[in-house]
C-alpha cells in the first residue's frame, strides 16, 4: 500500500492508499455535507469472506436506496438492511438481510486482530457470531470492545466528514430518534479500481 499522505485529509486514522489495481467501494449518498461521498477500500488478509460479499453486493445494486438506519454518536453508523428502502416499513429496519432462493445468505465468522478504530467497516451481526448477512457499520470512534467480536474488513480512505454528518441522524429507535426520511440514503454503491479517474 501506498503512504497515507496520498490520501484526502477526510480518510480515517491509519488508512494507506490501496495499490494501483486494487477494488474499493465508492458510497455515494444524500448527505449534504461534503460531496456525501465515502470510499471504502478492503482488507481482504483480515475477512476474506465478507469482503466478497460486501463487493459482491455492490456489483449487484442491492445497497442502492438503503438507509443508514441505525446510528450513535461516539459509536457507529449501520446499514446494508434492504428494508430501510422501504419508508412505510421502518419498525422493521435492522432486521433484513441477503436472501438468495428465499433464504438468508449469512457468513461464517472472521474474527481477526483487525482493531475497530475509527473509520473500520465491520459486519453487524445477531448474537450468533456466524450470522452477519448484508448489513454493515463504520466506525465513528473507537470500540475496542468490540475486537475480536465482529469481523471487521475494511476502512474509510475517504468520507470521514461524510461519517461525521450521518452520525448525527440517529435512528428512531432510541439514539436521538428522527423522522425515518431524514436518515441518509445511499444512492448508489460501484465497486471501482484505484486509483480513481
Amino acid at each position: 500500500m501506498s503512504e497515507s499522505s496520498s490520501l484526502p485529509s477526510s480518510a480515517a486514522p491509519g488508512a494507506v492508499a490501496p495499490q494501483e489495481g486494487e477494488e474499493v467501494v465508492v458510497i455515494s449518498t444524500n448527505c449534504p455535507e461534503g460531496d456525501g461521498e465515502i470510499i471504502v477500500s478492503f482488507r481482504p488478509d483480515k475477512a476474506p469472506g465478507h469482503v466478497a460479499q460486501f463487493k459482491k453486493l455492490a456489483g449487484l445494486g442491492f445497497y442502492d436506496g438503503i438507509r443508514f438506519h441505525r446510528c450513535i454518536d461516539g459509536f457507529m453508523i449501520q446499514g446494508g438492511d434492504p428494508n430501510s428502502k422501504d419508508l412505510a416499513q421502518a419498525r422493521m429496519w435492522g432486521t433484513g438481510g441477503y436472501e438468495e432462493d428465499g433464504r438468508e445468505v449469512r457468513l461464517k465468522a472472521e474474527f481477526t486482530d483487525y482493531k475497530h478504530t475509527r473509520g473500520v467497516l465491520s459486519a453487524a451481526r445477531s448474537q450468533n457470531p456466524d450470522s452477519a448477512s448484508s448489513q454493515f457499520f463504520i466506525m465513528h470512534q473507537d470500540a475496542r470492545s468490540l475486537d475480536g467480536q465482529y469481523s471487521a474488513y475494511g476502512i474509510v480512505i475517504k468520507g470521514m466528514d461524510v461519517v461525521d454528518a450521518i452520525v448525527k441522524t440517529g435512528d428512531r429507535m432510541n439514539n436521538g430518534a428522527v423522522h425515518p426520511s431524514d436518515a441518509v440514503l445511499v444512492n448508489k454503491m460501484e465497486v471501482k479500481t484505484w486509483p480513481l479517474a
